[in-house]
C-alpha cells in the first residue's frame, strides 16, 4: 500500500486516539503485505470506510482508480472494537494521571491481546479475497477500530 484514507468524519474523541492512528497509517505505509488476489503486484491505495455496519475496503491503483471493494461485516469483530476502544481510554488515562507502572503494563498487555486476536480474526475473515502479514492485519485493525469510534 502506498497511500491510506479515511473518510473525512469528525475529530477523534482525543488526541491520543489520533495519535493511534496517525501511528498506524505510518507504520502501515512503512511496511505492509498486502495483496488482494487477481489483482496484481501493486502499489496499492485503500479507501477505508465504515457504512451501515460494514466496513469496505476500496482498494484502488497508484492513481486512485478503483479496483476491487471487499466489503465484511462488523459484526464479529464488534467485541473486539468495544473491547480495545475501551482499553485504549483506559490507557490514555492512566498515562494522564500518571497511574503506575504496572497498571499501564497491565493495560498494555490487554491491549496486544485484543490486538492479535483482531488480526487473527481479520486475516481469516479477508482470506481467500487479501492475503495479508499479520502485523498489516494488526494495524488495520487499529483503524477499523478508529473508524468505528467516529461513527
Amino acid at each position: 500500500m502506498i497511500r491510506i484514507e479515511l473518510p473525512e468524519a469528525p475529530p477523534p474523541p482525543s488526541a491520543y486516539a489520533e495519535a493511534d492512528r496517525r501511528q498506524a497509517i505510518e507504520d502501515l505505509l512503512r511496511g505492509n503485505r498486502f495483496d488482494p488476489v487477481g489483482l496484481g503486484p501493486g502499489p496499492f491505495a485503500l479507501h477505508l470506510m465504515v457504512r451501515e455496519g460494514r466496513l469496505i475496503l476500496d482498494i484502488r491503483d497508484k492513481d486512485d482508480a478503483p479496483l476491487r471493494a471487499i466489503i465484511l461485516v462488523l459484526g464479529p469483530f464488534r467485541r473486539l472494537i468495544k473491547d480495545y476502544l475501551m482499553l485504549v481510554e483506559n490507557h490514555e488515562e492512566a498515562v494522564t494521571t500518571g497511574a503506575m507502572d504496572a497498571r499501564v503494563q497491565a493495560i498494555d498487555m490487554g491491549r496486544r491481546g485484543l490486538h492479535n486476536e483482531a488480526a487473527e480474526l481479520l486475516t481469516t475473515r479477508l482470506d481467500g479475497r487479501i492475503a495479508v502479514d499479520f502485523e498489516t492485519a494488526r494495524r488495520l485493525f487499529t483503524l477499523i477500530a478508529a473508524l468505528h469510534q467516529r461513527v
